[in-house]
């Protein structure tokens, strides 16, 4: 079933001499497909079809397109054992992980397919004329929200499903109305290849037009950087590193035609752990922390990178006992040597600084491209004086600041960079008394979350996965739920347009029976 092509529209297609193969790194070894890398001329033509396909895409209904989206969830499903099986040998990652991603893969494809269904999303907005107005007649203005064009969509290296071919970022901008072209990501090729199957079985199966969807290889950066220098472009996602989100971003604002990028990249997750709390849970806290810092060997955005605390005999005692709970986990395999490798240079990297210290690392015996769990120590001025120390580490590490005061606590969250989330450890009053340290989280962060942690994303309406650059290039969207969509989308007013040639969410009938703005009103009537 897998044949290492690329696919352009419904057609396989693999004209290029270049090849590659993806690498199981829980076996260390390559894996048996070759896979063709996408030349400059599948490019152009995934791109045309797309713009050809936007043209008919954009006006389909959200019925139609909610069937297109519940049939390739079903297609996914109908995949069975060979997608997950081939998920796992691209990965290093068990059985249960590769489901429990399908299951949000196959849960956001729904989630999008009932919003579209319903189609309230588009914000229809009507302001009816009021031509007997002095001293001037005023218009009626119809205002809603429209498809941008073809997207050009990255796969992630630690989520092959829930946040590549299908994921987050590709059910949102089919959901818009936007044809995608996705850059498949190289290690996980043949997953990317199973799924996109799905994805054209399904626009067959619900007649959408060809260039709805296409997949394209690329063991490098050319094929990403001609797709988002390509005119017809008209947007990106990106899940990934701050260097390939940033190289991305400064590609599409130096074009003729500068383009959005939607790019959620690196994160350090700040928590503080408020003193009352380390004095009263310092066992449960570090127990939990443990799991959390290691849970699927560190590559998660998520993962809590830094911990705060004010210094003294509590801190002193989470300190060691989370370095006791941290060394008594096994350590895991990585998603591929280059991640491991990766993670071994920005370890180093860190506890190669001034007045840093490891109090906790694996020491035993490890397997290739597992990951050695490592847990550091500085104190509040050394954290301060020094910005690599504030730089992400991919994997099982952590580092923990000793902070001087509440004063230095402050100041340190508010030198942070932009974070995805901000986690407070508190008991039952205590984070009153903190307020000015939860201000400059919340200045710092997209996420705050109280008593847990920052491992684990929520898909519901409600979720902000985002947060200040770097860990997203535009904070005031979300990578995650329903309200990600509107980062494929634009808004467009009608004025003085006649009711016949309003798109239907927009006319007096409202034939759709959506909640519009009519008047300052929200509701659901007919004008």
């Amino acid at each position: 079933m897998i044949t290492g092509k690329n696919y352009i529209g419904n057609k396989l297609s693999a004209k290029g001499s270049k090849t590659y193969n993806t690498f199981n790194p829980l076996l260390n070894f390559e894996n048996e497909y070759v896979y063709t890398e996408a030349t400059s001329e599948e490019i152009d033509e995934a791109v045309e079809i797309a713009s050809k396909a936007f043209k008919t895409f954009r006006t389909i209904n959200g019925k139609r397109k909610a069937a297109f989206l519940n049939a390739i969830a079903d297609e996914i499903l109908a995949l069975d054992d060979i997608l997950i099986q081939t998920y796992c040998s691209e990965t290093g990652l068990p059985e249960g992980r590769a489901k429990g991603e399908r299951g949000r893969t196959v849960g956001q494809l729904r989630m999008f397919a009932d919003l579209v269904a319903e189609g309230s999303w588009v914000d229809a907005t009507i302001d009816t004329a009021q031509p007997s107005r002095e001293p001037l007649p005023k218009s009626d203005i119809r205002k809603m929200l429209i498809p941008l064009g073809p997207v050009v969509v990255f796969g992630a290296s630690n989520f092959p499903l829930a946040y590549s071919t299908a994921g987050g970022d590709t059910a949102a901008a089919l959901a818009s109305g936007c044809p995608v072209i996705v850059k498949s990501h190289p290690m996980h090729a043949g997953t990317g290849e199973l799924v996109s199957s799905a994805i054209i079985k399904a626009a067959e199966r619900t007649n959408m037009p060809n260039g709805v969807f296409s997949n394209l290889n690329s063991s490098g950066i050319e094929v990403g950087t001609q797709l988002v220098n390509h005119p017809k472009v008209k947007a990106v996602g990106f899940t990934g590193s701050i260097k390939g989100g940033r190289a991305l971003y400064n590609l599409a604002v130096q074009r003729d035609e500068p383009i959005p990028v939607f790019a959620e990249m690196g994160s350090i997750n700040p928590v503080i752990i408020l003193p009352e709390a380390l004095k009263n849970r310092n066992e449960s806290i570090a127990k939990t922390y443990a799991n959390s810092i290691t849970l699927g060997t560190g590559q998660f955005c998520t993962n809590p990178g830094l911990i705060l605390g004010i210094k003294g005999e509590h801190l002193t005692k989470f300190m060691v006992k989370l370095s006791e709970e941290i060394i008594k986990i096994d350590p895991s395999c990585m998603l591929h040597p280059n991640i491991a490798q990766a993670f071994h240079n920005g370890r180093s990297q860190a506890i190669e600084q001034d007045d840093l210290q490891v109090v906790a690392e694996y020491r035993n015996e490890i397997k290739n491209n597992f990951a050695r769990q490592t847990l550091t120590n500085v104190s509040g001025d050394t954290f301060l004086k020094n910005s690599t120390l504030h730089q992400e580490v991919f994997g099982p590490y952590s580092l923990i600041v000793e902070c001087d005061n509440t004063e230095q606590l402050e100041e340190i969250v508010s030198k942070l960079e932009g974070q995805l989330t901000g986690t407070v450890i508190a008991d039952n009053g205590e984070v009153s008394h903190y307020s000015q340290v939860i201000s400059a989280l919340q200045n710092r962060v997209g996420r705050v979350i109280y008593n847990g942690v920052p491992t684990g994303v929520e898909v519901c309406p409600s979720m902000t996965h985002g947060g200040p650059y770097p860990a997203s290039t535009d904070s005031r969207f979300t990578a995650v739920g329903i309200h990600s969509i509107k980062r494929w989308v634009r808004p467009f007013s009608y004025q003085d347009w006649p009711d016949t040639l309003l798109p239907d969410e927009l006319k007096n009938e409202n034939p759709l029976g959506i909640s519009r703005l009519v008047d300052g009103k929200q509701t659901l009537e007919k004008l």
